[in-house]
């Protein structure tokens, strides 16, 4: 009994210890709005994207080209190669260009 008596003691100082802290914090302002943060466009970030593919097939083109006209130190790896990442840059970017396409044919669709 004296132990639960003493446990209840030891907790209500507790409280009150807990109590006097917070009054003690210094109230924490409320922030008005979060600051935005103004990233770049939908448009912007596609254009990017388009012109990445195109820079990567220009490359793959200008070594292939270097490599038919025999130039010294194009390999045929290295034209294979960047032909393949051209390649698949090319339909990665037909997928998403298809993916926009049939989401605007969605919304399109949709009763108002």
């Amino acid at each position: 009994m004296i132990q639960g008596v003493e446990f209840n003691r030891l907790m209500l100082e507790m409280r009150a210890m807990q109590t006097e802290a917070m009054a003690r914090q210094k109230p924490v302002a409320q922030p008005a709005e979060a600051p935005v943060v103004k990233g770049p466009s939908f448009s912007e970030l596609l254009g990017q994207a388009v012109n990445k593919v195109n820079d990567v097939q220009q490359s793959a083109n200008q070594l292939a080209t270097a490599f038919e006209m025999g130039e010294s130190g194009v390999d045929l790896t290295d034209v294979m190669i960047a032909s393949q990442k051209a390649s698949v840059s090319f339909q990665g970017m037909t997928q998403v260009r298809n993916k926009l396409v049939q989401a605007y044919q969605d919304i399109m669709q949709m009763p108002v």
